[in-house]
């Protein structure tokens, strides 16, 4: 039994050192506390004791995650959504992420990849070099209303 605070202990802080290395949601700490083999009240309490000494804030990692998969990924606001809410990210903290992204920096996003996708598909008739430019863009998680008034004057 006496092992069980040192066990604690330790995953406390193996799981101050995941966090310190890069932002992590509520969600990759219980994983990896499951991993450690450390259930219930003990999860929780590690959980709370990262919170307390700011290892862990899930609106501070919503905000870094929607800003790197937009400029790094070049992901829509959809597809960031989902990826926030398949880790159970609260919808508070998806909003929060979501407004990092700056609109115009979103719409010039869109006419990058137009002309990068158009320029992809040169040898394609119009029509459908517009519609495979049109579904790659909702693939990557782009709203069709912002889509398409780019697309009709770029293509």
């Amino acid at each position: 039994m006496d092992d069980i605070p040192s066990m604690k202990k330790e995953a406390l802080m193996k799981l101050q050192k995941y966090c310190a290395i890069q932002d992590r949601c509520h969600q990759d700490v219980r994983n990896k506390l499951f991993k450690l083999k450390i259930y219930g009240d003990d999860q929780e309490e590690i959980i709370a004791d990262l919170i307390s000494d700011g290892f862990l804030n899930e609106e501070r990692y919503a905000r870094s995650f929607a800003r790197g998969k937009f400029r790094m990924n070049q992901w829509g606001r959809i597809k960031i959504r989902q990826a926030l809410a398949q880790k159970r990210v609260s919808g508070y903290c998806i909003n929060a992420g979501l407004d990092e992204i700056d609109e115009e920096e979103y719409k010039e996003m869109i006419r990058t990849l137009i002309d990068k996708l158009s320029n992809r598909y040169s040898g394609e008739n119009a029509m459908v070099k517009r519609n495979k430019v049109y579904q790659a863009l909702l693939r990557k998680g782009f709203e069709s209303y912002m889509i398409m008034p780019q697309l009709d004057g770029n293509i």
